[in-house]
């Protein structure tokens, strides 16, 4: 197994030079298999390249109560890297209580607003959504936080959104948000494609999408795609001149992560199989930035 992990090391070192960002999709803390999510950050921990890593959202196991925000702070306290995270969700949208069903349900605005301004304590945020440089790529980090729809944007955060790309229009930009673009995978469940499991306000974004051809990749998670679906990677991804990177959840038996290298003309994206502890060679993909 130590050779399996010093050959991924190495891999990882030896092939690329660019920024690396390492992408958690969906944590769902702590959930399911807690000992092997704590062996997640050791192997990512272990990475020497590894610049920063990106929580997906739906940090919180299912309703945002007290109990998993202190469970998280505790968990992302032993990364060693940088983090930067966004909301799901099941970080804000939720009652503490289940129903009599044992069913999720939606609680009052201002308990959506106390588990929203929680995420920002927890985690020393001046805003739910921001943006840095690395390289010469924009990143932007937006949060779920209107709960009309399961991932939704506010009008607030999109006229932020647009002022950004506005300010930005020939800087390849990449934006992570918690869900995918419509349609960028096949329907191969009851709720992938329909509109609590795709980007909203849908229409809006793909006016902004039009209008900004300098964005070029959207990664998500929401879905929990696994690696070993077909369209986790395949052309189903591209929603006219942006691929849309999925990421696996969790709380799955096996645990993925995507990589994202970002070098001067084009962005590699690696999977890596945490259980097997190798890279998914099949599964490499290389996406060239735009020109302008």
């Amino acid at each position: 197994m130590l050779k399996q992990l010093l050959f991924g090391l190495l891999t990882a070192l030896s092939l690329y030079g660019g920024t690396h960002i390492v992408v958690l999709g969906d944590p769902h803390l702590p959930g399911k298999h807690p000992q092997m999510k704590e062996e997640v950050l050791e192997h990512i921990n272990e990475w020497k390249d590894v610049d920063m890593v990106v929580a997906m959202g739906d940090l919180c196991s299912k309703t945002g109560t007290v109990e998993e925000y202190t469970y998280i702070k505790t968990y992302f306290a032993k990364l060693k890297k940088s983090l930067s995270v966004i909301t799901g969700n099941h970080d804000f949208i939720y009652m503490d209580e289940l129903d009599s069903n044992d069913k999720l349900q939606h609680a009052s605005k201002e308990i959506q607003e106390a588990k929203l301004k929680r995420f920002q304590t927890t985690f020393n945020l001046p805003k739910l959504y921001y943006s840095m440089v690395k390289e010469s790529y924009l990143l932007l980090f937006l949060s779920a936080d209107d709960p009309n729809h399961l991932a939704e944007l506010s009008k607030e955060q999109l006229a932020w959104l647009e002022q950004e790309l506005q300010s930005h229009p020939k800087m390849p930009t990449i934006v992570f948000f918690h869900a995918p673009l419509d349609n960028t995978l096949e329907t191969y469940n009851r709720w992938v494609n329909t509109p609590n499991f795709v980007a909203q306000p849908k229409k809006k974004i793909h006016e902004l999408l039009q209008a900004n051809p300098q964005l070029f990749l959207w990664v998500s998670g929401h879905t929990h795609t696994s690696a070993k679906e077909a369209s986790f990677a395949s052309k189903v991804n591209q929603y006219e001149h942006v691929t849309n990177i999925h990421n696996s959840d969790m709380n799955k038996d096996i645990i993925w992560t995507n990589s994202l290298f970002l070098e001067e003309n084009f962005v590699s994206i690696k999977t890596y199989d945490h259980s097997k502890q190798e890279w998914i060679d099949t599964l490499d993909r290389h996406i060239a930035v735009p020109k302008f």
